[in-house]
């Protein structure tokens, strides 16, 4: 015990405790095994620092880890791992087992602990010199030597929990980084310095719960990624003979996760179903130099915030939509509203996409419900901060052959992105704004930053709504003041001022949350069209084009409008079982009428298939994962439940804290 205490040792059981603030991360590892232990040899990325974590193998029930806080060199490190081998002859000595990229998290079902580990990787991105890996390859490990295990191992219930877990492919969209916090956006990773462990507290970490033993166990997180699942592109585009490098990426929030008729609507901490950060990333392409400036813009999706359901049958396509649990004071609706304005600030401006008018009353239930749920939060706000709710019935107009849909989402967006802005920065080479423009806007959210208004003001005094009628006519009518035409303080960003501050920093504030049913389909048309008129913006304030606008029929709207159908295929899948319906990207690309129309049927089929025969159990898969269900021996399997949402006995990691972090 006393060589353990000198050496910094520890465990997951309390008994010797470490605290270290790293200055470098661990890159790259290899996995050696005994009979009595397991060695994972770290290594950073300019192969200066070599470290060694033992992970005991005699206990077939409790996870005991060894971290040697030492930093070995390469030779160092050889010689210790000979000594090892020397010392364990008797029983085999030390095998190589795997090369790895880092430790996704530990788990246990009814007796022994699994590691998990990343055994694969590849590039897919950098951001201001940090590379972004995605997955693509992963390894599930017991950590008990089979000497030690016990006949509850080897049970049929553990090994279908094991073979449940392994459906969750980690090779498909879980993306992480070892130098960017890759689970938050752009603006706020400049606006603060968190670290460590606080990072893996957020929603957007999927393997938060998986990884709490070890991060509790050494109080650092050298040896763990952090994942986060959605969608991560970035590509290199050129407009006016200048390069620029364009990343989307899509963070799926692990709070109600799951498959689309299992988890709709809200639940009681205001977390909705299908809740997605999207982020937009802009800086220029410039050969053999660092990035000097940036921009970045972010928008949200996320089902109807209402207790609501549809239950899905054998022959119905589209079932029916029930609300549940009617609440006058709408407290869940109100709760996931305050929590988009922690983390966003306001404006909260929602764009409601569901039909308006129906025969026979199917999205219109929800529609009216929600109007009304957002009339009565408003009741309760001051003027300034009330949610500014914009319903627009995307299907009536995709039936006109008059109505351009891409052009009047355009218009839409341009008007919430007058209110919200969007972030633009000078960086310098180590990923920090520079001297004298870092502001910590995330300490007080509910006010505008004055400083930022005193620099539009200096640019441009009065500065001009210039949205069309129809805009003011579905919500916006409250962002001009009644004597005037000019807008309120909170409306600094129009598309006229935005280059006049490119050497200032701009900072967004507020969001645009868009909604059809299943937030797939209708609301990623809505999420390119404002990723567009962003665009032009941003590469304005990058000094790229002279005018914030991109003309809808140019080749990079073509290439931009293929990131986001790539997206929303992506998002679809995962949440829906099948790509989605892309009807006005075809229509744009001028596809027959019959060839689009074949290729709606053939999705909706693969996706009533996936939701009818395996929703099911991709969702209990999830529910492991996350950590929302705990197996116990003598308690119902996962299986044997009644409903998904009595996974929350015994559930780890969400319920012991509060959810109000990113």
């Amino acid at each position: 015990m006393e060589m353990l205490e000198k050496k910094g040792l520890c465990s997951v059981d309390g008994r010797w405790e470490k605290m270290e603030n790293e200055t470098y991360s661990l890159h790259k590892f290899k996995l050696y095994e005994t009979r009595s232990n397991f060695y994972l040899i770290g290594r950073d990325k300019q192969r200066t620092h070599w470290r060694v974590l033992k992970i005991d193998r005699l206990d077939p029930s409790e996870l005991i880890i060894h971290d040697d806080p030492t930093a070995y060199t390469q030779n160092d490190c050889n010689e210790l791992l000979r000594r090892i081998d020397e010392g364990n002859k008797s029983t085999g000595g030390l095998k190589f087992v795997t090369n790895c990229y880092g430790i996704v998290g530990f788990i246990k079902f009814l007796e022994p602990y699994y590691m998990i580990l990343v055994t694969k990787r590849r590039r897919i991105g950098v951001i201001c010199g940090h590379d972004i890996y995605g997955v693509t390859g992963s390894k599930i490990i017991m950590v008990p030597h089979p000497s030690v295990q016990t006949n509850l191992a080897c049970s049929k219930d553990e090994q279908r929990y094991k073979k449940l877990l392994s459906t969750v492919d980690l090779t498909k969209d879980f993306f992480f980084s070892y130098t960017y916090r890759v689970m938050s956006s752009l603006q706020k990773n400049l606006s603060n310095d968190e670290t460590g462990q606080v990072l893996y507290d957020t929603m957007f970490v999927w393997n938060d719960v998986l990884t709490q033993d070890i991060r509790k166990c050494l109080n650092n997180t050298l040896w763990t990624v952090a994942l986060v699942y959605g969608f991560f592109k970035q590509v290199k585009l050129a407009i006016s003979g200048r390069h620029f490098i364009l990343t989307i990426i899509a963070r799926r929030s692990r709070y109600y996760a799951g498959t689309r008729y299992l988890k709709r609507g809200v639940n009681d901490k205001g977390r909705v179903a299908n809740d997605v950060e999207t982020e937009q990333i802009v800086f220029e392409d410039i050969s053999g130099g660092y990035i000097r400036q940036i921009s970045s813009v972010v928008q949200h999706r996320g089902s109807i915030p209402l207790y609501w359901s549809q239950e899905i049958t054998g022959v119905n396509l589209k079932p029916d939509i029930t609300l549940h649990r009617k609440d006058p004071t709408y407290q869940a609706t109100r709760l996931h509203f305050e929590n988009l304005v922690k983390r966003y600030g306001n404006p909260i401006i929602i764009l409601n996409l569901i039909k308006a008018f129906e025969k026979k009353p199917r999205e219109t239930v929800l529609s009216e419900e929600f109007a009304n749920a957002i009339e009565v939060i408003n009741r309760d706000l001051p003027e300034e901060s009330q949610l500014k709710f914009i319903p627009w019935d995307l299907h009536k107009f995709s039936r006109s052959n008059s109505a351009n849909i891409l052009q009047l989402l355009s218009e839409l967006a341009a008007g919430a992105l007058d209110l919200t802005g969007f972030f633009y920065s000078k960086i310098t080479p180590d990923l920090k704004m520079e001297k004298g423009m870092s502001k910590n806007i995330m300490d007080n959210r509910l006010e505008m930053n004055m400083d930022i208004i005193d620099d539009v003001e200096e640019i441009c005094p009065s500065v001009v709504c210039d949205r069309p009628d129809n805009l003011i006519e579905h919500g916006f009518q409250n962002s001009c003041t009644n004597d005037s035409n000019t807008c309120g303080s909170g409306d600094a960003f129009t598309a006229n001022n935005v280059k006049g501050l490119g050497k200032k920093p701009l900072y967004q504030r507020g969001i645009l949350r868009t909604n059809c049913i299943d937030c797939l389909d209708r609301t990623n048309v809505a999420q390119y069209a404002y990723g567009l008129v962003a665009m032009g913006r941003q590469l304005n304030a990058l000094g790229l084009i002279d005018v914030p606008d991109i003309d809808l029929d140019s080749s990079l709207a073509e290439a931009l409008m293929g990131m986001y159908e790539t997206m929303g295929d992506t998002l679809a899948l995962q949440y829906g079982g099948s790509a989605a319906h892309n009807k006005v990207f075809s229509q744009k690309r001028g596809w027959p009428k019959a060839a689009a129309n074949s290729q709606e049927f053939f999705r909706a089929l693969q996706r009533f298939y996936s939701n009818v025969y395996l929703d099911a159990e991709k969702q209990d898969a999830i529910n492991v994962f996350l950590g929302h269900f705990q197996p116990k021996q003598g308690k119902p399997a996962l299986w044997e439940l009644e409903s998904d949402q009595n996974c929350n006995i015994g559930r780890r990691g969400d319920s012991l804290r509060k959810e109000n972090t990113r």
